[in-house]
């Protein structure tokens, strides 16, 4: 097997990851042959608190634009990237992404790939994004398309689009339809959940935290000596009070902390709930 060679950025990237230190972040890499998931992990698993992002979901610079369509049962959000904040705070970039949230919406645009081949001013959005290149002698590009359909959809771009958000709720659209998903778009976006319930938290997802939390257990003088299936137990609920704090549903309600996501949706229709979620983040 060979071994990856750790250079001084591949630790400073780690670092901007996680926050931990330079040579935990050293020692992390090196363990895990230079992989940033397993880094990660095996920093979690030495009992570091890390503020580990999704890489799959972050871009270093740019925009994140939700957006719906009339009919408000389709939604989609596309993240126009750029190198420097300057690009990114600029109106005519911001307008270029708004631009091509509307191209997306207008075209029925399923995937990245639809959109980059849309028409845009007589010539494609994949065109237009490298015309803007030569522009500006940046880099720009459409990282990231989501999309939603549901009876109802809402969106919501949090101020300076750094952060939107994508709800498909499972009844028609009406104005307090609306408002509640406005509500719970507002919540997703301050408090990130993982899933909208444990159902929709993937198997590999829910055996990755679990083996983490039992190497923590090992590791702690207080488990000595305590038998494996007493500490998987003891795992088990620690799972439960994950998916409290990280499934939309059972999260407590940011508007009425006496309720969760669940019940604050039923106090509006008795059958309301949310059937999906998006939501990206700059930074």
């Amino acid at each position: 097997m060979s071994t990856v060679q750790i250079t001084a950025s591949d630790i400073n990237k780690l670092r901007q990851m996680t926050g931990a230190g330079m040579m935990d972040c050293r020692a992390a890499l090196t363990e895990t042959n230079g992989d940033f998931e397993a880094a990660i992990d095996y920093l979690r698993k030495k009992g570091q608190k890390v503020a580990a992002k999704r890489s799959d979901r972050d871009a270093k610079e740019g925009l994140v634009i939700a957006r719906v369509s009339d009919s408000q049962n389709v939604g989609i959000i596309i993240n126009l990237t750029s190198e420097t904040d300057f690009v990114a705070k600029n109106e005519d970039f911001i307008n270029l992404g708004l631009s091509f949230s509307e191209t997306a919406m207008k075209n029925d645009c399923k995937s990245l790939d639809d959109l980059k081949a849309c028409a845009y001013e007589n010539i494609t959005v994949a065109d237009k994004i490298m015309e803007t290149v030569a522009k500006i002698g940046e880099k720009i590009d459409i990282t990231s398309f989501e999309r939603i359909e549901a009876p109802t959809v809402v969106a919501y771009n949090h101020a300076g689009y750094r952060v939107a958000v994508l709800v498909g709720m499972n009844q028609a659209p009406s104005e307090d339809m609306v408002n509640a998903g406005k509500d719970v778009a507002m919540q997703i976006a301050a408090m990130n959940p993982v899933a909208v319930d444990p159902a929709a938290v993937p198997a590999e997802t829910i055996a990755r935290e679990k083996d983490i939390i039992m190497e923590q257990m090992k590791a702690d003088p207080k488990m000595a000596g305590k038998p494996e299936e007493m500490m998987s137990k003891i795992a088990d609920g620690k799972i439960n009070a994950y998916f409290k704090e990280n499934t939309l549903l059972a999260q407590p309600f940011v508007k009425d902390g006496s309720k969760s996501v669940a019940e604050f949706l039923k106090s509006v229709h008795a059958d309301l709930t949310v059937t999906a979620f998006k939501r990206l983040n700059i930074g």
